[in-house]
């Protein structure tokens, strides 16, 4: 197979990853921007992960680690786990996934269908305060305990080529040319890294902006407390250390809740929690004319986060907002 998703045989459900749609997003920002979204929610399970899985799932199979029968753990805040679960379905192998109490409900339910084995971590890791610490902490031990493969998305650079060769080719082929400028959020940096590559591979003068949380450690941040799941690290990755981004933006939780809310009701595409924060992103570079073409990655929908970033009760407990105050209660 390749990296744009396209595994050995056509007729099989891996033949639906990659070639995502990118389309005009012109209605959520000002009049005069230009800015595409690229929807990777029309991946199979949901997300750009299943990208990244489809590559460290190829990486460790051409290395003999992965086989009928194997057996894999890896950590995950949801949307990789739900496509290791499927990879493991397809494969013939056994997945057990690592999450913690950030995990959606409904992503946890999936992962389960697809007969995942989930180990929850109770508590963040005493050092640091940090559940993916934390969760690491644990993988190391099963790893040991169950004679497994650890895929390590966060130090396996196969999840660049993921992107180099699917993700950012496709934004440059679907465009006919280059964009002045992607904007990505972060967390294991594997979506930026390849988008990176690609761009400075092929002479590209597109500039890449990283889309970080506040409170995460990622690109000399500041370490905090991150309520929503899906972008920000509370560990600097393996893979962070090589990637360079044009610029680093970070946005608190409720400013991607605000956004992610705007988004949904001006272009009727709901964006999850990661998602958010890109559209804020792009609307702060937009209003700064960083750039005249903007395309925004999008990680993921909003069907995981109903429960939480398109739920008021849980916006107000959570962020300590008063909803009421705000221009889209539901």
């Amino acid at each position: 197979m390749d990296f744009t998703g396209q595994p050995d045989s056509p007729q099989g459900l891996m033949s639906a990853i990659g070639h995502t749609p990118l389309v005009d997003f012109r209605a959520g920002f000002a009049p005069d921007a230009r800015v595409w979204g690229k929807l990777e929610s029309f991946n199979p399970g949901g997300s750009a992960k299943d990208r990244t899985a489809r590559a460290l799932v190829a990486d460790a199979t051409a290395k003999g680690l992965l086989h009928p029968g194997a057996v894999a753990v890896e950590s995950s805040s949801g949307n990789l786990g739900i496509a290791l679960a499927r990879e493991a379905v397809i494969g013939g192998w056994e997945f057990h996934c690592v999450v913690d109490p950030r995990t959606n409900a409904a992503t946890l339910a999936m992962m389960r269908a697809l007969g995942a084995v989930l180990h929850p971590v109770t508590e963040p890791d005493p050092e640091t305060g940090d559940w993916l610490t934390a969760r690491r902490n644990l993988v190391a031990q099963l790893k040991e305990e169950l004679g497994a493969v650890n895929l390590d998305q966060y130090s396996n650079r196969a999840a660049f080529d993921a992107h180099d060769y699917g993700t950012m080719a496709e934004i440059v082929q679907q465009l006919g040319h280059a964009p002045e400028m992607v904007v990505v959020a972060v967390s294991t940096t594997g979506t930026i890294g390849g988008c990176l590559r690609h761009v400075r591979e092929h002479g590209y003068a597109t500039k890449v902006a990283a889309v970080d949380a506040e409170g995460s450690v990622l690109f000399e941040g500041a370490r905090g407390e991150r309520i929503l799941p899906g972008y920000g690290a509370g560990v600097v990755t393996e893979l962070s250390k090589e990637v360079e981004p044009d610029r680093v933006i970070r946005v608190e939780a409720f400013d991607a809740v605000d956004a992610a809310r705007a988004l949904a009701r001006s272009t009727g595409f709901v964006p999850g929690a990661s998602g958010g924060a890109v559209a804020w992103a792009v609307e702060k570079l937009v209003s700064e004319g960083a750039a005249d073409e903007i395309v925004g990655v999008f990680h993921d929908d909003g069907r995981a986060y109903l429960d939480t970033v398109y739920n008021d009760d849980w916006v107000s407990e959570q962020l300590g907002v008063e909803v009421e105050t705000c221009e889209w209660p539901l």
